[in-house]
């Protein structure tokens, strides 16, 4: 929007003309979004509690947990609130990719917000059927595959990170490689919001990281030079990206152990399809295996122990996912926070450095 306000008046009042930069733009993104987060965080936290919106802690979980039972749940609504707003602010609102990220993320989270009211209502850690949240999460994503294969200039091509010169043709199969780059996203976010403040902290590292390949993707000359997909239009995305990183900073100030609000689905599935639809935008979707490798550990181990335990009767963890098994084989919680912060940022730095690599 400001962009759309200001950017004509720059023949006048020559400062104006800073925001035809995507990183000036970019950076007042961010920084509106952690403001937001700041000054409506503690606004949110006081409505939750008063409309009596706590967290329903599951009973098969670790002891230590329940004591959150009551904290204020759905503070991603506030993450959406921060992140979206800024986003329309400062993108250039005529940009097709930027309505696709923002229209993905609402619609997931408003998927995960009927879930979270359905587990409040009814005092229990289950929502949504599975059955339930599984379709609708895969109809939002076929919907996003299907806008995608037949949007103009969009190709349904696969890149790889390692081999700059080959592209696989996906055709119509990219409708269902995008719904399982959403839906699997998603739903490993979903899986990590665990501990105070892990998802989020993570996710922030992720939005950086997509941040510089979308910006890559749009930019001819950087782009080219480092032999990444060019998708002219899409590095106004990285204002998208930008926003996440500050609203994941502004949601952390309250999130952090011990935290005062948990983000619930609203919140996990939301940002998840977030960070999903950037990788389909920048095509970057096989290197989200690295740049979410925090959250790709979170799912396997969920399917591993949940495949074993079916063919085996026995348990690989103690506990999954796999921040459960290290609470319980006697980590602080806060240790096993900032020691996965430590791996998402390690994954991030290794997907940077494929920039390089062919």
């Amino acid at each position: 929007m400001l962009y759309h306000l200001l950017f004509p008046l720059s023949d006048a009042f020559a400062p104006f003309n800073v925001f035809r930069y995507i990183t000036f733009r970019a950076a007042g993104a961010a920084v509106t979004a952690l403001l937001l987060s700041l000054l409506l965080g503690p606004w949110f936290i006081q409505r939750l509690r008063r409309m009596q919106l706590g967290q329903v802690i599951r009973e098969e979980g670790p002891r230590t947990h329940q004591e959150k039972a009551g904290t204020p749940t759905m503070g991603g609504l506030l993450i959406l609130v921060a992140l979206l707003i800024p986003t329309l602010l400062w993108a250039r609102l005529t940009n097709t990719y930027v309505w696709l990220a923002v229209g993905v993320t609402f619609t997931f989270g408003m998927i995960g917000f009927l879930d979270d009211y359905l587990k409040i209502r009814r005092r229990h850690n289950r929502g949504l059927t599975v059955r339930a949240k599984m379709g609708l999460q895969v109809l939002a994503g076929a919907a996003t595959g299907l806008l995608l294969f037949v949007l103009p200039g969009f190709e349904s091509t696969l890149a790889f990170p390692f081999l700059k010169d080959l592209a696989l043709r996906l055709g119509l199969l990219y409708v269902p490689f995008a719904v399982l780059v959403l839906v699997g996203t998603s739903n490993a976010v979903n899986l990590t919001d665990g501990l105070d403040g892990l998802a989020i902290g993570a996710t922030m590292v992720a939005a950086a990281t997509y941040a510089v390949f979308t910006y890559l993707a749009g930019n001819v000359v950087l782009g080219g030079y480092l032999q990444v997909p060019l998708i002219p239009g899409v590095g106004e995305v990285t204002i998208f990206c930008a926003a996440l990183v500050g609203a994941s900073l502004g949601f952390l100030w309250f999130n952090c152990h011990p935290a005062e609000m948990f983000m619930g689905d609203v919140g996990s599935l939301s940002i998840g399809a977030g960070i999903g639809i950037v990788a389909l935008l920048a095509k970057q979707e096989i290197l989200l295996i690295l740049v979410g490798g925090l959250f790709v550990l979170e799912a396997v181990s969920v399917i591993l122990q949940v495949g074993s335990f079916k063919l085996t009767g026995k348990r690989i963890f103690r506990m999954a996912p796999i921040h459960h098994h290290f609470e319980l084989v006697g980590w602080a919680e806060s240790k096993v926070i900032v020691r996965f912060w430590i791996l998402s940022l390690l994954f991030s730095l290794l997907s940077l450095s494929t920039l390089k690599l062919r």
